[in-house]
């Protein structure tokens, strides 16, 4: 372990931690002491972790999302009893610059996160089920393969040289293969879990919600179905937000939230605005109002991503007759 070793006075305090995590090793800031230490990203260098946090009484520790180096201490101190938070690393970044944190090093932002636990007073993060984590990281190299799959294809757009276009013909075919191998196995990991099956049924059971959305929407929003209308079109970006000051009344645009979701939901909103019969009364209406296709398009995307919720939430099916309400018993 190295750094400062944490000083008796502070044994007993209240505690906040940050921990920024990369493939080698994790930096740690403790907080008030402003203790120090950096240990290697293994089981061992978690428990040297735990060892320094046993005499303080820790309220949160915010580790950066960091892809899948984050993961396992995440899990090893959530299973410890400790309440973890894990961050965007925008927002930690944009933080330490309200902070006058200029400067962008391991140091500085293992402190900055620690600080920023103490400050926004952040919920805990639960690490989600090793089944979804798989299927998240299936479902991303699935991604990856396509975008692949996109760039060689543009650059064959733009080559003339034969023996060149032979061999980016064989990456492509090779990217799909890959993105084919990998959406079967997302799909079997789906079958294997009944909960999860359940959920891809309810989700292609909309009209234009294919396999390949439905996959993703569950790697990728594991939320849906615990939601409201508003967090969930908050959490993917695609609620508009208000930018009003005075007198002026902004135009709202969406902005942030999660990327992959709204991919996912991009091609599937096309279709519905076709086939899906509600889906497409709602975006000729916006587009009868002058709104831009864009736009329509948006809120069909986020309309679609309500449904899902919704149907999720109540675990049934679509179906194109409303439901019936139970009658209320005397």
């Amino acid at each position: 372990m190295q750094g400062k070793v944490m000083s008796e006075q502070y044994a007993t305090t209240d505690g906040d931690v940050g921990i920024d995590a990369c493939k080698a090793w994790l930096d740690v800031n403790i907080q008030p002491a402003n203790t120090e230490l950096r240990v290697p990203n293994t089981k061992n260098g978690h428990k040297q972790i735990l060892d320094a946090l046993k005499r303080l009484r820790v309220r949160i520790v915010v580790i950066e999302a960091t892809g899948k180096h984050h993961r396992s201490v995440h899990r090893f101190l959530h299973e410890a009893g400790l309440p973890v938070a894990v961050v965007n690393p925008l927002r930690a970044r944009l933080f330490a610059e309200s902070l006058g944190a200029l400067a962008k090093t391991d140091k500085v932002d293992v402190r900055m996160l620690a600080l920023f636990g103490g400050m926004a007073r952040l919920e805990a993060t639960p690490p989600l089920p090793e089944t979804l984590e798989n299927l998240r990281e299936i479902v991303r190299n699935r991604d990856g393969a396509v975008a692949a799959k996109v760039t060689l294809q543009n650059q064959l757009g733009t080559t003339t040289l034969a023996s060149v276009r032979k061999q980016i013909g064989i990456q492509i075919k090779a990217a799909e293969r890959a993105a084919e191998a990998l959406e079967k196995e997302a799909i079997r990991t789906i079958r294997a879990d009944p909960a999860l099956a359940r959920r891809m049924e309810i989700l292609v059971s909309i009209p234009g919600v294919g396999a390949v959305t439905a996959i993703g929407l569950l790697a990728n929003m594991p939320e849906l179905g615990s939601l409201d209308a508003k967090q969930a079109g908050m959490l993917a970006g695609l609620a508009p937000v208000a930018c009003d000051s005075g007198q002026k009344n902004g135009a709202r645009h969406i902005r942030g939230g999660r990327k992959h979701v709204r991919n996912n939901l991009y091609m599937a909103a096309m279709s519905a605005a076709r086939y899906n019969p509600h889906l497409q009364r709602f975006h000729d209406r916006l587009i009868e109002a002058r709104k831009l296709p864009k736009v329509a398009l948006t809120a069909v995307m986020r309309k679609l991503l309500v449904l899902a919720n919704s149907l999720l939430k109540e675990g049934r099916c679509w179906s194109i007759q409303a439901p019936i309400a139970k009658p209320l018993l005397a």
